[in-house]
């Protein structure tokens, strides 16, 4: 794993004294790509002292709208000169070793030992003996402390002669070649080395097979003394697990939930973002993607972008490197090590990030605008115990197939009706696996992403209700691309269903405890959403083909049967009528709630969606034995998608 600055930088604007005339007429640089609101520009009549070592080597303009910036933003000057790009690092670090009298540490070695990354990233102090020959320390400019060292210095020269200087890039690449072995190891096994019981890398089943062989002992000697009881005793339990399903979604589409306009944030009150983006064989959707994030309505002094790429993939990184990047994007390349998942490159990136939130985007995806401020001010209205805001998911492919129509309107009924109500009733959210905004304390608290997991959202989701904390979501939503052919549909849902099972199986390896974490409502909740929609997609085709048969023969709900048969068939035909009635339902709610007049086409096919469904849940129960941790890559930028979609 390798974290590199991203090497693109504006040319540096020229330096020399402009005469007064020309220097009233200029404004202020553009911020190229960013929908922010700019600072006005107004005389400084003063220049903050962290800018005094850029004098003569940036056009005094500039360094004047630098410095109203910053007031605007309440951060330190440097960093406003640092993310337009208009130096390199390594010019702006020799001008501050000049400036302040003392040596550059250009931290080309390694340390002898692993460092405490977390806080020497945060805090940008290398202290005193972390490496031979290190007398005293050396101090990353970053954040504040470029202005903190040039206002000690100012007033005490003398100090300068105690410490060495050096640019964040060179911190944090010396950080991670210190680091290599351990932020490796913790990015691939971490989860399965501190949680093991959380960890579905761990294959602890032996219980799972005593309980089954129990059950299926009970089955035969049932079904030997009385075959008809021991059936409905089945038909009975199914039954009452997918009319439950049924229930919840029906009860969601008759709970509405209003969300409050959140209140507008001034951009000095709002803090550094972190944007994790993993890319794998991604190059045809790059350029739209950092279009996407360029457009995001944040000060790009206070995002914190990484781009995490895979080491054997030359068409995504070479994709990467034909485009400016503005300076608050990083590359961070995922080790080799361990199972090659979403969920391991976003854990390699977690280490480094800056942010005290973070959001994960796909790499296809254009969130709203303003969806950063929003999913903060949804922080700020809620308590400490909130750990998750997500975003509302939807699909913007510009020409429908059944697959994507299909897609959307299942889409329109989870994130627009099914979430809220979900949230409303403080049940536990399995998370979608894009637009999930952290408190980055929470999430490194509970563990983080589960590399073996491959629905490594729906798990997260889950554990941090384990732990206590909430999920909430926010009315904004981020456009993706959906598969419009059963080639890629098919793996896709199989990928999921099959992360549903590992899901399932890793928070019932003790169900007492589950129990416990989650109380009663959120236990049952947790077996409806997660173990019922997998064994619903399972059973389905069973109950489709008994229902197709007796019809055909003429021996569905016939005169002259016994009570229990009718009471059996009667089950079956209820069973299917609400599973697809409830799932119509919450279509329909989702669509009516977007503005999107229903289609009745697409309730009608729902049952041939289902078939498809179970047909990706039993390919899933033969991948989960024989690849439990492959990851089924989604190819995108293959459907062209509408381009019109934010005012």
């Amino acid at each position: 794993m390798a974290l590199e600055p991203s090497g693109n930088s504006a040319s540096n604007i020229e330096a020399g004294e402009p005469s007064e005339d020309r220097e009233s007429s200029l404004r202020s640089p553009a911020h190229t790509g960013f929908a922010e609101q700019a600072a006005l520009f107004r005389p400084i009549l003063h220049l903050p002292v962290e800018l005094h070592a850029l004098r003569g080597r940036i056009d005094p303009v500039f360094l004047r709208w630098a410095a109203n910036r910053a007031e605007v933003l309440g951060i330190s000057a440097d960093v406003v000169v640092r993310r337009c790009g208009v130096m390199h690092p390594d010019a702006m670090l020799d001008a501050y070793a000049k400036f302040l009298n003392t040596t550059v540490d250009p931290l080309e070695d390694v340390a002898p030992s692993p460092l405490p990354l977390e806080e020497l990233l945060s805090s940008g102090v290398l202290q005193a003996g972390s490496r031979p020959g290190q007398a005293g320390p050396t101090i990353a400019l970053l954040n504040g402390n470029t202005k903190r060292i040039c206002e000690r210095v100012a007033s005490v020269p003398a100090l300068a002669e105690n410490f060495r200087i050096t640019s964040p890039e060179r911190l944090r690449a010396f950080a991670e070649r210190s680091n290599a072995r351990q932020l490796a190891e913790g990015a691939a096994f971490g989860l399965m080395k501190e949680a093991p019981a959380l960890s579905a890398g761990v294959g602890n089943f032996v219980h799972y097979r005593s309980t089954l062989l129990a059950f299926v002992a009970a089955f035969v000697l049932l079904l030997y003394f009385s075959a008809p009881v021991a059936l409905f005793l089945v038909e009975l339990i199914l039954a009452t697990t997918f009319l439950s399903w049924s229930a919840l979604r029906v009860f969601a589409c008759f709970t509405k939930h209003r969300e409050k306009r959140p209140a507008y944030i001034e951009d000095r009150d709002l803090p550094i973002y972190t944007i994790l983006i993993p890319l794998h064989r991604e190059a045809g959707v790059v350029a739209e993607l950092v279009e996407a994030i360029s457009a995001l309505n944040y000060p790009r002094e206070k995002l914190d972008v990484k781009l995490v790429l895979e080491a054997d993939d030359p068409e995504t990184n070479a994709a990467i490197n034909a485009i400016v990047l503005d300076p608050c994007f990083e590359i961070v390349f995922a080790p080799p090590d361990g199972p090659r998942t979403k969920p391991k490159a976003l854990r390699a990136a977690l280490p480094f990030a800056r942010g005290e939130y973070l959001v994960v985007y796909d790499a296809e995806d254009r969130p709203h605008p303003n969806q950063l401020r929003d999913a903060y001010a949804r922080f700020l209205a809620s308590g400490d115990r909130l750990a998750c805001v997500q975003a509302k998911l939807a699909i913007d492919n510009a020409y429908s197939s059944f697959l994507t129509a299909q897609f959307r309107a299942e889409y329109y009924g989870l994130f627009d009706v099914l979430l809220p109500a979900l949230v409303r009733l403080r049940l536990p959210i399995p998370l979608g696996g894009t637009s999930n905004h952290f408190a980055t304390k929470a999430l490194r608290e509970v563990g983080a992403w589960d590399p073996h997991n491959v629905t490594e959202d729906a798990d997260l989701g889950i554990r941090l209700a384990r732990f206590g904390y909430q999920t909430d979501f926010v009315d904004s939503t981020t456009y993706e691309e959906a598969p419009a052919h059963l080639a890629g549909w098919l793996p896709q849902r199989t990928r999921w269903m099959k992360g549903w099972m590992q899901t399932y199986l890793v928070h019932m390896r003790n169900p007492f405890r589950l129990l416990s974490d989650l109380g009663a409502r959120g236990f049952i909740a947790f077996q409806l959403l997660i173990g019922g929609s997998v064994l619903a997609a399972v059973v389905h085709p069973i109950f489709f083909v008994w229902l197709i048969a007796d019809a055909a023969f003429g021996t569905l709900l016939v005169p002259g049967e016994t009570v229990a048969q009718w009471t059996q068939k009667s089950l079956v035909v209820l069973t299917l009528l609400s599973g697809y009635a409830a799932s119509g339902l919450l279509a329909v709610t989702g669509m009516r709630r977007r503005g999107v007049s229903p289609s009745i086409r697409i309730v009608v096919m729902i049952p041939i969606y289902w078939l498809l469904l179970s047909a990706a849940a039993w390919r899933a129960v033969w991948k989960f034995f024989t690849a439990p941790y492959q990851w089924e890559k989604t190819a995108h930028g293959v459907v062209k998608r509408n381009r019109q979609i934010f005012p």
